[in-house]
């Protein structure tokens, strides 16, 4: 009987000493920076979910997600090529700025386009695959390279990397919801 007072006793007081914890925890960090946090990553999803994720690098940010959070933080949201004056428009308009023209330091605004590669060209150097952030281009060690259109997000990254320049941007076709694509080039 004593054993089983006791057992409830010290339930009782580790009860009473994580509520203490945590009116502890509180106060020393204060609910509103708990919900300020909160507000800071819904504000950054918020803005990634704007941006195109080519995660091309042309804004300066290794990806969209990390020029998101820097845009949240105060940079400037005119900084990213592949979404042009679209997606400039609709982060201003959600951060209540004004829409201003895109940087163009940072490169040109282009219609989506798709990397194509020249198949008969290629060497299999797997310098693409390498390159490309999403993770599109398919292929081994020295074989034939190809392209998930479907993946493909149009940043140009896999071009400049290539030895034998056998990698095409081209435009990406109009196409329905259940079409499928085939790009051939001749060369």
């Amino acid at each position: 009987m004593i054993s089983m007072l006791a057992a409830v006793l010290v339930l009782a007081a580790l009860v009473f000493g994580f509520a203490w914890l945590m009116l502890w925890v509180e106060r020393l960090f204060g609910a509103d920076k708990l919900h300020s946090a909160t507000a800071t990553v819904t504000l950054i999803n918020s803005i990634n979910n704007l941006l195109p994720q080519t995660q091309c690098g042309q804004c300066g940010f290794p990806g969209c997600r990390p020029y998101a959070e820097a845009i949240s933080r105060g940079e400037n949201i005119n900084r990213c090529p592949p979404g042009g004056a679209h997606t400039i428009k609709r982060i201003a308009a959600l951060l209540d700025l004004p829409v201003v023209p895109l940087d163009t330091s940072h490169g040109w605004h282009l219609p989506k386009r798709i990397a194509s590669i020249r198949e008969h060209e290629c060497i299999g150097c797997t310098k693409c695959i390498q390159a490309c952030p999403v993770d599109a281009v398919v292929g081994a060690p020295k074989r034939m390279h190809t392209v998930i259109v479907a993946d493909c997000t149009g940043c140009d990254l896999c071009v400049d990397p290539c030895p034998v320049d056998c990698i095409d941007m081209l435009p990406l076709p109009i196409m329905s919801a259940h079409a499928s694509v085939t790009v051939v080039v001749q060369k």
